[in-house]
C-alpha cells in the first residue's frame, strides 16, 4: 500500500482497491502453493474458529469499504496511516508469543471472536489488505492455534472478507482504476503469484 501511494502515485482509494485485488490474488495463490507445509484438512479441521472470525469480519469488511469511499483522499490517507503504525506495534509486541490453549472459553471465546474479526475485517478493507497482519496475531494468542496453522487460517478468514470488500468497493467510480491500469494490475499479479509460490515452498523449511 506505501509503493502504491508513494511509489507509483495513486490516489488513496485508488491504491486501496488495487491493492485489494493484489491481496486476492496473493492469498489464492498463497493458500494453494501452502497446503504442502499445512495440508487443507487441518485447515478444514478448525471450521469453527474461521467461521467464528468470519461471523464478524465479513460485516466488517462491508461496512468499511462503504466508509472509505464515502471519505476525501486526505482523510483516507490520514486513517491509513494511524491503521499502518497500530499493525506495527501488534506485530513489534504479539509475535513472541508461544500460546497453545485458547484465552478464553466458551460464550466468551466466541462473543471476542465476532469482536476481532469485525475489527480486523474493517481494517483489511480500509488497507485493502487480507488482514494476516492483525489476524495471526489473534490466532495464535485468542484461540492457542499454531503460528503456522494460523498462517493458513488467515487466509481461509481473509479470503470471503476481501470478497465482501471487493464486492463495496465495485460500487465506487474508483474502481475503474483496475481497467485503466490493467498492464499494471496484470504485471503485478504475475509477481504476486511467484513470491507466493517462493514462500509456499519456504514454509515447510522455516521453523
Amino acid at each position: 500500500l506505501p509503493l502504491l501511494l508513494v511509489v507509483f502515485g495513486f490516489a488513496a482509494l485508488q491504491a486501496v482497491i488495487l491493492n485489494k485485488a493484489m491481496s486476492l490474488v496473493v492469498v489464492t495463490a498463497a493458500f494453494v502453493f501452502r497446503s504442502a507445509a499445512v495440508p487443507l484438512v487441518e485447515v478444514a479441521s478448525n471450521w469453527t474458529t474461521v467461521a467464528n472470525l468470519l461471523a464478524g469480519s465479513l460485516i466488517g469488511a462491508w461496512s468499511a469499504a462503504g466508509w472509505a469511499t464515502r471519505w476525501q483522499g486526505a482523510t483516507l490517507q490520514r486513517v491509513i496511516a494511524a491503521l499502518l503504525l497500530v499493525v506495527a506495534v501488534v506485530l513489534l509486541f504479539g509475535h513472541e508469543s508461544d500460546a497453545k490453549h485458547p484465552a478464553l472459553e466458551g460464550a466468551w471465546l466466541i462473543a471476542a471472536g465476532v469482536a476481532a474479526g469485525l475489527l480486523i475485517g474493517a481494517v483489511a478493507s480500509l488497507l485493502g489488505v487480507a488482514g494476516g497482519e492483525l489476524l495471526i496475531p489473534t490466532l495464535v494468542l485468542l484461540y492457542g492455534v499454531d503460528i503456522k496453522l494460523a498462517g493458513s487460517l488467515s487466509l481461509a478468514v481473509s479470503l470471503p472478507t476481501m470478497v465482501a470488500g471487493f464486492a463495496r468497493y465495485s460500487r465506487d467510480r474508483s474502481f475503474t482504476v483496475l481497467r485503466a491500469n490493467r498492464a499494471f494490475v496484470l504485471s503485478m499479479a504475475a509477481g504476486s503469484i511467484f513470491g507466493a509460490a517462493i514462500g509456499g515452498l519456504c514454509l515447510g523449511a522455516v521453523p
